[in-house]
């Protein structure tokens, strides 16, 4: 039964073509045997002829010598070829082979059944028995690789022998005939089996050609060299890759060597030291896992190897190499970058900050005096907005240049980013020599520079910070940062000293941010208001709007330490937010014929909200377009002009009036009042010193006129007495008036008290201003 199983699944099975192949070629092998057996067929029939007499068996011996003599020399073609034998080829070869085979079987059979069935000759029918069976048995060993051509070969030899001896009759015959049937059956069995058995070996050896074949190509193609020994120290494998970067011999890895004869050879082709292959040799005997990292002899190359050794479970121990000399020069590459400066290839912020640290522990308990020089560029921004940035950094390598050039050997200079360097400056006597390195800093950063056929003239800034006991490198840096800092405020192109009050007005600035912060954030703040009096209906016109602040500890804070504070913070965006919604909120308890003031700072002015702030506060407040009035700086004007002429134009359509505050402190260029939008101008209260004489009056008067002509109304700042009234509205080109004279900022209360008495009946101008000046009192 199971024998019947085989044969239909061999019967069933799809071979491969490279197994069917390989079944064919192996019945095509035998030219020797199958000489042999013809020759031996062929004597045999000669001999039950010449034994028998019968003439019929003459053409058989013929067919015999025939048919074999042709098969042979097929055969003997067929092993001549030097090719391995291809699918189609097989094709090609299985249909000769199989008509051949079953013709021979066939004559052999007739001769079997002429021989037995014509005679009673016995040594006869014992000869043609014997070689049919033989040739049978043969046939089917030969072709196992064919099941159905045995089964033919069998039918056509063996049936008609088992005929023959059945007809012929007799117990002794028909017995024979029985036991033939039966060992043919199992002849048939054993083929199959053989055929099973040949059809398994084979598709395991191809798998593991298959499998050998793809281990060689993933072995010789991994980025890693491969060396792996046996137990006895002997070489099993090496891939190419490990061959190639040691330099060997392809007959050294085919010898198969020990592991002592390959190091050798990789210390005598130089990929490795004698020192390295000592270790390595080591590593291999000691069979443990272990990594280390080789460094080529040859200085040129500078190659470096990371070996990898690891034990095998049978003994003996695999090797792998990697050549890491890209990813060590990446890493020391990195390395450089994080604490070198790209640039002017100086240490950088990180750098510089551990050196002066174990620098500093160094010197602690040392009496030693050394010195922290922070060095800033003073207008290098100027040169990257002219020039471009790549001048900009040649300027940056030209400044590290001459910065090396000053130094000893024991200073440290790093770069900190953008235009700044420091200077460590150890074991030096006193303060003087710090103070003489900073005096030639600056002396020489000053001097001009020739970059890409321009001449450029920077100058430098220096803060100075000494070494005291215990002190830190946080702490020095930011000493020496605070020196820098009024070294600038003092006028740049010098150098300052720490001192301990900068430390306390740097603490003081702090507190005051912190609290200003929290001012904001709970609303702690509150307007004052300043009158703007008409000069010619001797009533408030417009208010101005002025931020307080009142200081649980502090008092009453100054506007000007609040706005430069705020917007240094940040923070005058969200404040002027504040007082623009407040003020309008105010304005709306007022008559209507009064208009409020809101200073707006250059930041405020141009984020990119400004218009939308201002819509907003006119709507929650319901106050009209035309009584809010801002007031600009000419620093407003300066930045993005065409920017800032649009946000202006978009205000005036709404009907905000524009003003121009401070007129005269700054450039004063008169192409302001032609380009921009304006309505009215703030004249300083500079311009009222020395009025009583004649050139201020002119000069006054000049402006105020030149700046009705152009339709704008025209308001003087700081009137403090009567005489400087009179002067300023003697022509009538002033308008409006500002000053104590007619009241100081007061709160929203008392503003509104020196409304309802302006308002409330018209006055003359001496009223007016005895009634401020007893509510002022």
């Amino acid at each position: 039964m199971q024998l019947v199983d085989q044969k239909k699944r061999s019967s069933q099975e799809e071979l491969e073509p490279v197994l069917y192949a390989a079944l064919i070629d192996s019945m095509c092998q035998n030219f020797w045997p199958m000489l042999f057996g013809s020759v031996c067929s062929a004597v045999a029939a000669l001999l039950t002829a010449l034994k028998t007499g019968n003439v019929w068996l003459w053409p058989c011996a013929v067919l015999i010598i025939g048919i074999g003599t042709i098969r042979a020399f097929q055969m003997r073609k067929y092993e001549r070829r030097t090719a391995v034998l291809t699918f189609e080829q097989a094709k090609h070869w299985e249909p000769r082979y199989a008509i051949g085979a079953m013709i021979y079987a066939g004559v052999l059979g007739v001769w079997c059944f002429l021989t037995i069935f014509g005679n009673d000759d016995a040594v006869a029918h014992m000869v043609c028995v014997a070689v049919t069976i033989g040739y049978t048995a043969g046939g089917a060993a030969r072709n196992y690789g064919s099941p159905k051509l045995i089964q033919y070969h069998i039918l056509l030899a063996c049936g008609p022998m088992s005929l023959a001896l059945a007809l012929h009759g007799g117990f002794y015959y028909v017995g024979l005939a029985v036991l033939l049937v039966l060992f043919f059956i199992g002849l048939k069995g054993i083929n199959l089996s053989l055929h099973a058995i040949f059809v398994k070996a084979l598709t395991s050896s191809f798998r593991e050609a298959a499998l050998a074949g793809q281990f060689d190509t993933a072995l010789n193609n991994m980025p890693h060299g491969l060396c792996m020994f046996r137990a006895d120290g002997r070489l099993a494998v090496m891939n190419h890759r490990f061959s190639e970067m040691m330099n060997l011999s392809d007959k050294l890895v085919q010898r198969g060597g020990s592991a002592s004869d390959i190091i050798d050879a990789c210390v005598s082709a130089g990929s490795i030291s004698a020192p390295s292959g000592r270790m390595i040799l080591a590593e291999i005997e000691n069979t443990q896992t272990r990594d280390m990292i080789t460094t080529d002899p040859d200085i040129a190359r500078n190659r470096s190897l990371s070996w990898t050794f690891q034990p095998m479970a049978g003994g003996g121990a695999v090797v792998l190499l990697e050549d890491i000399t890209e990813r060590r020069d990446a890493e020391a590459r990195i390395s450089h970058l994080a604490r070198y400066d790209e640039l002017t290839e100086l240490p950088n912020r990180v750098n510089f900050r551990d050196e002066i640290g174990r620098l500093l522990s160094i010197q602690q308990g040392a009496d030693q005096l050394s010195a922290l020089l922070f060095v800033d560029l003073d207008q290098f921004k100027q040169v990257n907005d002219t020039l471009g940035h790549p001048c900009g950094d040649q300027l940056l390598c030209a400044v590290a240049g001459r910065m090396r050039e000053m130094l000893r050997p024991e200073d440290f200079v790093a770069r900190f980013g953008g235009d700044e360097f420091v200077v460590f400056q150890q074991n030096i006597r006193s303060h003087e020599d710090a103070a003489v390195l900073a005096r030639r800093i600056v002396d020489r950063l000053s001097e001009r520079y020739r970059i890409d056929n321009h001449l450029v003239e920077i100058g430098a800034s220096v803060g100075i910070a000494m070494t005291t006991a215990g002190v830190s490198a946080d702490t020095l840096l930011k000493n020496a940062d605070m020196a820098l800092y009024r070294a600038k405020a003092d006028g740049r192109g010098t150098f300052c000293f720490f001192r301990e009050e900068m430390a306390q007005t740097v603490e003081a600035r702090r507190i005051l941010e912190l609290d200003l912060r929290k001012a904001l954030a709970n609303e702690e703040f509150e307007l004052f208001y300043q009158p703007l009096v008409n000069l010619k209906s001797g009533r408030i016109a417009t208010c101005e709007a002025l931020l307080r602040w009142n200081h649980p500890v502090r008092g009453t804070v100054s506007p000007i330490d609040i706005i430069p504070v705020a917007e240094d913070m940040g923070l005058i965006v969200d404040l002027g937010r504040w007082i623009l919604r407040k003020a309008c909120m105010e304005c709306m308890k007022w008559p209507e014929a009064v208009s409020v003031a809101v200073n707006f700072s250059p930041q405020q002015f141009h984020q990119r909200d400004v218009l939308s702030e201002v819509r907003y506060a006119l709507e929650v407040s319901g106050l009209p377009a035309h009584r809010l009035e801002i007031e600009i700086t000419e620093s407003s004007l300066l930045r993005n002009t065409q920017i800032t002429h649009d946000v202006l134009s978009q205000l005036h359509s709404l009907g905000v009036r524009i003003s121009l505050d401070d007129f005269g402190t700054g450039y004063s260029s008169l192409s302001y009042l032609h380009n921009f939008p304006l309505q009215k101008v703030k004249i300083d209260r500079s311009f009222l010193e020395g009025i009583d004489t004649d050139r201020p009056l002119t000069l006054l008067r000049g402006v105020a006129r030149l700046s009705a002509d152009l339709g704008m109304s025209v308001v003087v700042e700081g009137i403090e007495t009567t005489e400087q009234l009179e002067l300023i509205s003697a022509d009538g080109a002033v308008t409006e008036a500002q000053g104590y004279l007619f009241s100081r900022p007061v709160p929203a209360v008392r503003i509104r008290q020196l409304l309802n008495a302006s308002h409330g009946r018209r006055a003359p101008d001496d009223q007016l201003i005895a009634v401020s000046s007893r509510s002022i009192a």
